[in-house]
């Protein structure tokens, strides 16, 4: 299976306005230049809060100014606050960028999210609230152990049925005098105390020198926990722990094609099935789109990763750019993602954020033409 290449043709519908609707866009403007990065967590009283970063003045580069603001449904999110509500200021010496929201075994709410001072310094930070995200505690840098450049991507921290906490980072170590350095070596930082003290993991070997981004983790029923990582080798590659996060097997391709570009995946509550959202785009020489972020795909596994299918396009303008997806489950039947949806050729690929609503019976229905080859 590692080495099979999930390839998808066909038509495929792609609005069907009771299913499948964007219910929020957040458009760059004056002295806003980028919205992107977010997360959502459901509150106690049923509204949903989805937190993301905003970026200020003119530029709209990974080290530009930024802060974490939110926005409110009371609807499941058919609806959302027009204004935003202040977060967290921009306490980096750049920004802070890149949230994760975790409702905690205990009841409360943690907020992830990177503080970045310099190509040098970029540190996962978190903060809890215990009165449902009125306010947040203190600022608590989750590694301690060394500094550096660590990556954090939105939507990603996961807490254990033991209570431990999973963080997933890339660490990137720029020479001195050089420009941002891409190869990111893994780890994973784990907490067993909600946050107080964080531990380091085994580096994740990477057997095939492809450069490693981005990674994700997925929570399987058999307790282990894989980590989904973004590459350069035209796939995902997948790496996976037996022991909650503590060691990792050797970095291996998947059959999911990709471009440089993150994957995302959830578990469904409902069904048990996994759900992952990703660009399903190779790079084979002689695709008009080999190395962009599109389409923007989504796709069901039975079978805890090993295959998928259910495969439909999100979205699929071939100028668009998306990434950064976060999935928040609503109720039994709803879904909702938010992630970068901008214009390549206009260079607001990562300046636009849209919130998408989906039922998870548009996800499962059959009825469509679609073509799975796995080849090796």
């Amino acid at each position: 299976m590692a080495e099979e290449i999930l390839r998808i043709t066909g038509n495929t519908p792609t609005s069907l306005s009771a299913q499948k609707k964007l219910v929020l866009q957040l458009n760059p403007g004056p002295g806003n230049p980028r919205n992107s990065e977010g997360d959502f967590v459901t509150l106690k009283d049923g509204r949903i809060l989805f937190i993301y970063s905003r970026f200020l003045g003119t530029s709209s580069s990974d080290f530009a100014a930024a802060t974490l603001v939110g926005r409110f449904s009371s609807d499941g999110g058919k609806t959302w606050t027009p204004e935003d509500t202040p977060i967290v200021k921009n306490e980096g010496n750049m920004n802070v960028m890149s949230v994760s929201l975790l409702r905690l075994q205990n009841g409360n709410i943690a907020l992830f999210y990177a503080r970045k001072n310099s190509i040098d310094d970029c540190i996962p930070m978190m903060r809890i609230s215990t009165d449902e995200a009125k306010t947040w505690s203190d600022a608590v840098p989750c590694i301690t152990d060394r500094k550096g450049y660590f990556v954090l991507n939105n939507n990603r921290v996961i807490q254990l049925k033991t209570g431990r906490l999973v963080i997933p980072v890339a660490l990137h170590e720029t020479p001195p005098g050089a420009g941002f350095n891409g190869r990111g070596r893994l780890f994973t930082y784990y907490s067993d105390d909600n946050g107080q003290n964080w531990n380091v993991s085994q580096e994740v070997a990477n057997p095939d020198a492809v450069i490693h981004q981005e990674p994700g983790l997925i929570s399987l029923k058999d307790k282990r926990l894989m980590m989904i990582i973004r590459t350069d080798a035209g796939v995902q590659y997948a790496s996976y722990s037996t022991d909650q996060g503590q060691t990792w097997s050797p970095a291996q391709p998947t059959a999911i094609v990709s471009p440089v570009s993150p994957a995302t995946i959830a578990r469904i509550p409902s069904t048990g099935d996994l759900l992952m959202v990703w660009n399903n785009n190779d790079n084979k020489d002689g695709n008009p789109i080999k190395g962009r972020r599109t389409p923007l795909n989504i796709a069901v596994s039975k079978d805890e990763g090993q295959t998928w299918q259910h495969v439909k396009n999100l979205e699929a303008d071939p100028d668009g750019w998306y990434c950064y997806t976060a999935i928040h489950f609503v109720g039994k039947k709803d879904v909702l993602l938010s992630y970068c949806a901008g214009n390549r050729p206009k260079g607001t690929g990562l300046s636009v954020t849209n919130v998408t609503r989906l039922s998870l019976d548009w996800i499962y229905n059959k009825n469509r033409r679609l073509t799975i080859d796995h080849r090796r």
